[in-house]
């Protein structure tokens, strides 16, 4: 990894951590994958775009409805947990 792309990751993690008012350091807790069945959805304002089939790193499991997860472009956002399946 190259200096430009670890300090772009580290922006990327306070832009998080201030949006979502999140402390701590920022820990994987598992990996879920969204359900290969389920209608694509932009995201909009917190909440991440889904893609099917797309695997994400869960970052906080938030309540029984959401789920707090990054993306493969280290983009944040809450989840739907009916539409996540365990790998």
């Amino acid at each position: 990894m190259t200096l430009k792309e670890c300090k772009k990751e580290e922006k990327a993690d306070r832009e998080f951590q201030k949006k979502f008012k999140f402390e701590g350091s920022i820990n994987v807790l598992t990996q879920m994958m969204v359900d290969p069945a389920v209608t694509e959805k932009r995201g909009r304002g917190k909440n991440l775009p889904l893609r099917r089939g797309e695997i994400l790193d869960v970052i906080q499991f938030t309540n029984q409805e959401q789920i707090l997860c990054r993306n493969s472009q280290r983009r944040y956002g809450y989840v739907p947990r009916a539409v996540m399946l365990h790998l």
